[in-house]
């Protein structure tokens, strides 16, 4: 039997980009979190999935909205990816940028998308959000990703 905890060792050794997802709560306050469960999945359409916890605070606020920003980090925005993975920590309206679609992302990432919810799948302990991609930009081209590895924040060459 594997506990969750090998399997969590196991998955660490697959590097991983990592993303800010956003959406805007009841309020049209901009609630977002740090994933690393992002991927594409079709490009007719095009599609992307995020998978999220079923007990995440913001929850309701991405099912209610059906839409979903994703900024994908730069290796100099460590910072925001740590914000963004403390529960409920207020954010500054600063970082944000508003996309053609209304979408709060955020400014400084190498890309960025808009996409629609177009389906959501039970995942054990978390659901999959299966996105149609509305818009995306690349912002910063040239620029490395913020990578996560073994459990830590990781760079190119290093």
């Amino acid at each position: 039997m594997i506990t969750s905890d090998k399997f969590r060792q196991v998955m660490g050794n697959f590097a991983t980009g990592i993303t800010v997802v956003t959406t805007l709560d009841q309020d049209g306050k901009p609630y977002g979190l740090t994933v690393n469960s992002f991927t594409s999945v079709s490009l007719t359409p095009l599609l992307v999935l995020i998978c999220l916890d079923n007990n995440l605070s913001g929850f309701q606020a991405f099912n209610d909205s059906k839409r979903f920003g994703v900024s994908m980090l730069s290796e100099h925005q460590e910072d925001l990816s740590r914000m963004f993975a403390k529960k409920d920590l207020e954010r500054p309206d600063s970082i944000y940028f508003e996309g053609k679609l209304g979408m709060p992302l955020l400014w400084n990432s190498l890309a960025v998308m808009e996409c629609k919810t177009v389906a959501m799948y039970p995942g054990g302990d978390h659901t999959i959000f299966l996105g149609e991609v509305l818009t995306a930009e690349v912002l910063e081209a040239g620029k490395n990703p913020l990578l996560y590895f073994r459990g830590k924040y990781q760079r190119f060459g290093v």
